[in-house]
């Protein structure tokens, strides 16, 4: 479990918005955007991008800018029509009218958030402060989880790994508030400033609730102290991308026996769960630390720090001196970001992270037609057509994994554009007094509903994005594949492109997810999503030294001087670049059988036209700040080479671009996988 407060900052901090200058594409391809003194054999992102990337400006409000800005800020400018045209006409009670309406009117009131204060937060600190002993503490803690506040550890309920028919609860390590462990135990320099920056951010909200400034140092280093021993006690990133150290099912006697000092059964019974027997206490190494934090740590000190994980959950909603500390730090500082958003950006994010349902209904109804949706079954079926002819034609993967590799692909299933069967917000009060009063509800309605489906078998309708989202996912645990209607635009889908465009953009994204359930982790599950093992052991042996080669080959990538990509982080989806681009361009070129050849466009071939589709997607320009910040916590690689890194292991591209040994977009060892 994350604080939905902390999500919904999170969501807006990465949200683009559009400069007055930039101007939307309107065609398939824009050959203004390329830098043809560049050679494409020699660097494809500067030949395709090279003069975007040169006269670009990266907002004030942004800390990076590119394609998925563009389209962005064309799906927020749809989402701001529609909330403040249900803002001034309302709805009926409970509509998705009502909701968005009154939720966007009192997120945009900001005198009325000004006038508040950080009073929202005052309950939950008045609860914290009357804590007098360890059954006060952990109950405490668990009525936290209730609000979404993320103190000490996750929890939540989800499919169970091994049994993808089941929810089951789950604990994981959390309780830190800088992005991952690195940032609390890293010795290089930078680290080293951001935890200076981190303290200093949090004196200055304690001093916001009146702390003296000594007494906010105090506190700051007091923070500093229990968050680093948990995070010496998590497992790093990389670490986390294994299945087997996100999966330890115990009974509730062995996760007593793990943690002593706390009392699950009474956590269950603090949070409303009952008829929980055994559970997933993710990282159980984790959770002995915490035990013994609770058996050292005073009451005093654990009241501080759930005071800060309070404040600093609800900042963003909070008075403008909060909200304003928080964007310093997590934005300003982290990101290199050098002011906020405007107000009706934040509310659009706020919005969809709330109640993204109901306003994704009114997304759908402006932005995605039907044809689009029939299009994009097309496009999946003939990507599944090549996918399954590449895993027949395998020469490294013998027959009896084959047949498993293929059951799975066969068992693939689909999500386009939007729910067909609606949640619903029946008992979500929304009103227009409280913008943090609306946020709370909402999440603990999410919470409740989260909850709730502990011991059911998991709802397979249910989606894990909203309608306006520009992004894209596979889920191995249900083995589907998703794309919501947000992304399903110019530049990643356009009907005024040709093939060849559609292809290599959003060809390329829907190839990327299929690849997804065959890269080093989904390929860890098998066709009914249950984490186990189909491969014989020496095509695993094999798919692992070709997976190290993708991984060896990004880590080599110097994103600033000394600073170099980690190609172990970036593996999945690197992997899935590689394999979805390849597929993509195989159904590509079956497309065009029987048809006469296409003519050159723009003096480009449709070969060429496919590569540079996928290679003008990920235009992206970004301060140092956020490329530090990507290294160290995104699984994605920077712009540059998830355009270069794919396109120098495929001979179709050579072959496109006539590209010559010792080029560097032909690199000698080629990575081959799928």
């Amino acid at each position: 479990m994350r604080s939905f407060y902390f999500r919904t900052f999170a969501a807006m901090a990465v949200l683009f918005s559009l400069s007055l200058t930039t101007i939307a594409q309107t065609k398939g391809f824009d050959t203004s955007r390329m830098d043809k003194s560049a050679r494409a054999c020699d660097d494809f992102f500067q030949y395709s991008n090279g003069k975007w990337v040169e006269s670009a400006e990266i907002p004030a409000s942004e800390s990076r800018w590119g394609s998925f800005n563009i389209l962005a800020e064309n799906n927020r400018k749809i989402l701001k029509e529609a909330l403040e045209s249900a803002s001034e006409t309302g709805g009926e009670s409970g509509s998705s009218m009502q909701l968005i309406g009154d939720f966007y009117y009192a997120c945009m009131n900001e005198s009325a958030i000004e006038k508040a204060g950080y009073d929202p937060v005052k309950p939950i600190l008045k609860k914290i402060d009357g804590i007098r002993n360890r059954d006060d503490l952990q109950a405490v803690i668990a009525e936290m989880h209730n609000l979404g506040i993320p103190a000490v550890f996750g929890f939540g309920g989800g499919t169970d790994l091994k049994d993808s028919g089941m929810t089951i609860a789950n604990a994981g390590q959390g309780g830190l508030s800088m992005p991952n462990r690195d940032y609390y135990v890293d010795g290089d320099p930078k680290f080293q400033k951001t935890r200076e920056k981190f303290r200093e951010y949090v004196a200055d909200i304690f001093k916001l609730v009146g702390e003296d400034q000594q007494d906010a140092r105090d506190s700051a280093f007091t923070i500093t102290r229990i968050q680093n021993r948990l995070a010496y006690a998590s497992l790093r990133r990389v670490e986390l991308r294994n299945p087997d150290n996100r999966y330890e099912k115990v009974t509730m006697q062995e996760a007593a026996e793990i943690t002593p000092n706390f009392s699950w059964e009474n956590y269950m019974k603090n949070r409303g769960i009952t008829g929980v027997e055994s559970f997933n206490i993710g990282q159980p190494e984790f959770f002995k630390e915490v035990d013994k934090l609770f058996a050292s740590t005073s009451i005093s000190e654990w009241r501080t720090y759930l005071r800060w994980m309070a404040l600093n959950s609800a900042a963003p909603l909070l008075s403008s001196d909060f909200s304003d500390a928080n964007f310093d730090f997590y934005s300003r500082h982290l990101r290199g970001t050098k002011e906020q958003q405007p107000r009706w950006r934040r509310c659009v994010a706020f919005t969809d992270g709330a109640i993204g349902e109901a306003l994704g209904q009114e997304y759908v109804k402006k932005a995605f037609k039907p044809e689009a949706k029939a299009r994009m079954n097309e496009l999946i079926d003939n990507l599944f057509v090549a996918f399954r002819s590449r895993l027949d034609s395998l020469e490294w993967m013998s027959d009896e994994t084959k047949v498993q590799a293929l059951a799975k692909l066969a068992t693939f299933k689909r999500k386009i554009g939007y729910p067909d069967k609606l949640r619903g917000y029946e008992g979500l009060k929304i009103d227009r007094a409280s913008h943090a009063g609306n946020m709370l509800r909402a999440e603990q309605l999410q919470i409740q509903r989260n909850l709730d489906d502990i011991g059911k078998p998991p709802d397979r309708t249910r989606w894990g994005m909203t309608p306006p989202t520009v992004n894209a996912y596979y889920n191995p645990l249900l083995n589907e594949i998703v794309f919501p209607a947000g992304i399903l635009q110019p530049p990643f889908f356009n009907d005024e492109a040709d093939d060849a465009i559609n292809y290599g953009a959003i060809g390329g994204v829907i190839g990327h997810e299929i690849t997804h359930g065959f890269d080093d982790q989904g390929s860890r599950f098998d066709a009914d999503g249950n984490f186990k093992s189909w491969w014989t052991e020496s095509d695993l042996k094999e798919f692992r030294t070709r997976a190290s080669c993708v991984s060896n080959q990004f880590s080599s990538y110097e994103v600033q001087p000394g600073l170099f990509m980690d190609g172990k982080l970036t593996l999945g989806e690197n992997i899935a670049d590689l394999g979805g681009l390849t597929v993509a361009y195989d159904a590509f070129m079956k497309s065009l059988e029987g048809r006469p050849r296409p003519e050159a466009v723009d003096g480009f071939t449709p070969e060429q036209r496919f590569f540079l589709g996928w290679a003008q997607v990920w235009a992206v320009k970004a301060t140092q700040e956020f490329e530090r910040l990507q290294v160290s916590t995104d699984p994605h690689a920077i712009a540059r080479w998830r355009v270069n890194g794919p396109v120098s292991n495929m001979p179709q591209f050579a072959k496109a671009f006539g590209c010559k040994e010792r080029q560097p977009m032909i690199r000698p060892n080629a990575c081959l996988i799928w």
